[in-house]
């Protein structure tokens, strides 16, 4: 294994031996910031109910992600095919974008309930246009010569898409997967922290107990949960980029 795969885990490693030693030092009270030991401590004694709540929140992070994906990709296909369909509709996809998922939350939860409807619905919102806006400027920006080539032997709109825009959106589509992968897992973790359940759930009621090496543990669980989704869209890009696109055909 090369080298360079270990690297990260040096920066991590001085913040764990930093943090244990602020802690047991007195220089920062555990009440504020929990030592490595006493976070591995909540690990192993409350393991039952943290991966139990990191199942929940990752199975409806992933349901909400796949949806976002899918309803983005169509939605800026849609939107690349006439300009009076963008202008008329991506004004509401950014809306979206902005209006903060916390002030809409209770209003989802009236109308769908308590549980995972609600957090699924907030994990769609808050990730799906990063996917739109991707797709749309990856198919914008396909090659101009190539699409007069395609109009030289007058392909039909449909090999247009498929042969040429979509191909040459694809690393452009995967920036945005990569950026709504992390997105949705957070998106999953505000809509628990209304309609319950998950690690959400679980960060809310350490709060409350002043439980901070809890809430440290729940945290930990939920980036790894991030963490496994855009290793997820990396494994598949490299797969669907390899043998054409320079960014992965000549990766060292």
């Amino acid at each position: 294994m090369k080298l360079s795969r270990w690297i990260p885990l040096v920066p991590f490693a001085i913040i764990i031996l930093l943090m244990e030693f602020l802690v047991r030092s007195k220089m920062i009270p555990n009440y504020l910031l929990p030592s490595p030991t006493e976070i591995l401590k909540a690990f192993t004694e409350d393991s039952a109910d943290l991966w139990k709540a990191a199942g929940e929140t990752g199975l409806s992070a992933l349901l909400g992600y796949l949806g976002s994906a899918t309803l983005g990709l169509l939605l800026g296909i849609i939107f690349s095919s006439t300009r009076w369909i963008e202008n008329a509709f991506y004004p509401y996809a950014i809306f979206f974008q902005t209006v903060p998922i916390i002030a809409i939350a209770p209003l989802l939860v009236i109308w769908f309930g308590y549980g995972m409807p609600t957090i699924i619905i907030c994990t769609l919102i808050v990730s799906i246009f990063p996917i739109i806006a991707s797709t749309l400027d990856g198919i914008r920006s396909t090659d101009h010569a190539l699409i007069d080539l395609f109009k030289i032997y007058h392909a039909r709109p449909l090999q247009k898409l498929f042969k040429l825009s979509l191909p040459f959106a694809l690393p452009q589509i995967f920036v945005g997967l990569r950026i709504s992968a992390g997105l949705a897992v957070i998106g999953a973790i505000v809509g628990e922290f209304i309609a319950g359940g998950g690690l959400g759930g679980i960060i809310d009621v350490a709060r409350v107990r002043q439980r901070v090496d809890q809430v440290f543990a729940a945290v930990l669980l939920a980036s790894a949960i991030g963490l496994i989704f855009v290793a997820g869209i990396n494994l598949i890009a490299s797969f669907a980029l390899r043998h054409w696109h320079p960014s992965k055909k000549y990766a060292k």
